[in-house]
């Protein structure tokens, strides 16, 4: 999808805002090498064909935890949302799939460093969407957390 039609779509919108080295960049938006860092597994890429675009709280667990009473407009805005930079992030296409649509008491980042941030992003995310929390994943967020720096988490809400 390109929500702004500047020729670029979501996945490349987000790949420019994540380099940390600029893609070389042809018309129509196609990327060709460049940088990137993935934080799941604290790996560095240089083809955009090896990253994936993740939902910080992948589409099915969005759809589980409220998304599913939301109008279609709003899901779609969801899935493409470039307002916070929390909500997609370009990692490893291996890190990406094998989180698949598993929510934060399935799956950690397999780089252990990164899991604070990542649980910090993970609660932001379904604070800021209104989603809900089961109890499995409330005690793996509390559990996990705990040895996390006490850091505040600012949160806008989106409904």
């Amino acid at each position: 999808m390109d929500a702004d039609r500047d020729g670029c779509s979501t996945r490349n919108e987000a790949l420019l805002e994540e380099a940390f080295l600029a893609p070389e960049q042809t018309a129509p938006c196609r990327l060709v090498e460049g940088e990137w860092y993935s934080a799941y597994d604290n790996t560095y890429i240089s083809s955009p064909g090896g990253l994936d675009i993740d939902h910080m709280v992948p589409l099915a667990e969005a759809w589980d935890s409220g998304a599913s009473t939301w109008t279609p407009a709003e899901r779609e805005a969801y899935a493409n949302n470039l307002g916070d930079e929390r909500s997609l992030l370009a990692v490893s296409a291996r890190s990406n799939r094998s989180k698949a649509d598993q929510d934060s008491s399935q799956w950690l980042p397999p780089y252990a460093p990164y899991h604070c941030q990542y649980l910090t992003d993970w609660v932001a995310t379904k604070m800021r969407c209104q989603f809900t929390v089961d109890d499995r994943e409330r005690d793996t967020l509390t559990n996990a957390t705990a040895s996390c720096p006490n850091v505040p988490v600012d949160v806008t809400f989106v409904r």
